[in-house]
C-alpha cells in the first residue's frame, strides 16, 4: 500500500476557469476545489458543462483561467498522474485486441504481438480480480458486455496508480450489482491512496452513499458543498426540479 502522502498532490484549484468554443461560452468563471482523499461528484443536467470541464482539467480543451496543482507543502506541485474512464470508448469491436493487449500495451514500451511478462499478466489479473472480471483477461476487447467493458477501463486508468481519478459516467450499461462494486471500489481507492477523485454521475442516489463533496454546474458553478447542502439547496431544485429523497450512506 502507499503511504497517503506518496504522491505529493494535496488538491487541486480551479480559478476563474472559462472555455469557449468560437463566440460560444461553454462553461465560464468555474471555482473550485478537490482534495486528495475525496470523492468530489460533479453534478448539473445534460448540457451543463461536465464534460468539458472534464477536458479542461485533462488538457484536452484551451481555457482562460488556471487549473493549479498544490502539493502537501503548500507549493505548486508537477503535473499530476491522471487516470481516467470515459463514458464509452469508440474502438473497433471487430478487433482482435485483447483485454490484456489492451491494459498492458499502454504501460509497457513494447508492441502487443512481442506478448508480455507473467508479472505483468499476473499484476493485471489482480485488478480485474477485484472487478470480478478476471475471466475476461484474454477475451477480445469487442466481446464485453457494457458493464465488462466500464471494468476493464477502469482498471487500465488504475496502472498505474494515478494521482488524480477521473470518471465520466462511468458506469453505463452496468446492472445494479455491479454499481455497487464500482463504487466501493473506487471509494477503497480512495481510502487506501488517498487520491483524489472527481465524478460526472446522473445517479443522485449512489452520489449520496458514496461522495464526500457535491458541485452542481450549468456553464458556472451554481452552489457546492457537503452532500446534504447542495441536495437541499434552492439552486439543486431549480435545477432538477425536485428534492431528492433521503439515503443512508455507505460507512
Amino acid at each position: 500500500m502507499q503511504s497517503h502522502n506518496a504522491c505529493g498532490l494535496c488538491r487541486v484549484e480551479i480559478d476563474h476557469l472559462t472555455v469557449k468554443s468560437g463566440k460560444d461560452v461553454l462553461i465560464q468563471d468555474i471555482n473550485m476545489i478537490f482534495h486528495c482523499g475525496e470523492l468530489t461528484a460533479l453534478i448539473g443536467k445534460n448540457g451543463a458543462g461536465k464534460t468539458t470541464l472534464i477536458k479542461a482539467i485533462l488538457g484536452q480543451r484551451p481555457h482562460t483561467g488556471s487549473i493549479t496543482f498544490v502539493g502537501h507543502n503548500e507549493t505548486k506541485a508537477k503535473q499530476p498522474l491522471i487516470g481516467y474512464v470515459p463514458q464509452q470508448l469508440d474502438f473497433d469491436k471487430s478487433s482482435p485486441v485483447s483485454v490484456a493487449d489492451f491494459c498492458l500495451a499502454a504501460i509497457r514500451r513494447r508492441p502487443a504481438w512481442l506478448g508480455f511478462s507473467k508479472k505483468d499478466l499476473s499484476q493485471l489479473k489482480d485488478r480485474l480480480t477485484a472487478l470480478k472480471v478476471e475471466h475476461r483477461l484474454f477475451s477480445r476487447l469487442g466481446d464485453l458486455s457494457g458493464g465488462e467493458l466500464q471494468k476493464v477501463l477502469l482498471a487500465a486508468a488504475l496502472e498505474p496508480l494515478p494521482d488524480l481519478l477521473i470518471l465520466d459516467e462511468p458506469v453505463s450499461g452496468v446492472d445494479a450489482m455491479g454499481l455497487e462494486l464500482f463504487y466501493q471500489t473506487v471509494c477503497r481507492l480512495r481510502d487506501e491512496h488517498h487520491i483524489a477523485i472527481l465524478l460526472v454521475s446522473h445517479d443522485l442516489d449512489l452520489i449520496r452513499q458514496y461522495a464526500d463533496r457535491v458541485v452542481l454546474i450549468d456553464k458556472t458553478i451554481l452552489t457546492q458543498g457537503s452532500i446534504d447542502d447542495v441536495f437541499e439547496s434552492a439552486a439543486f431544485q431549480n435545477a432538477f426540479g425536485y428534492l431528492p429523497r433521503e439515503r443512508s450512506r455507505q460507512p
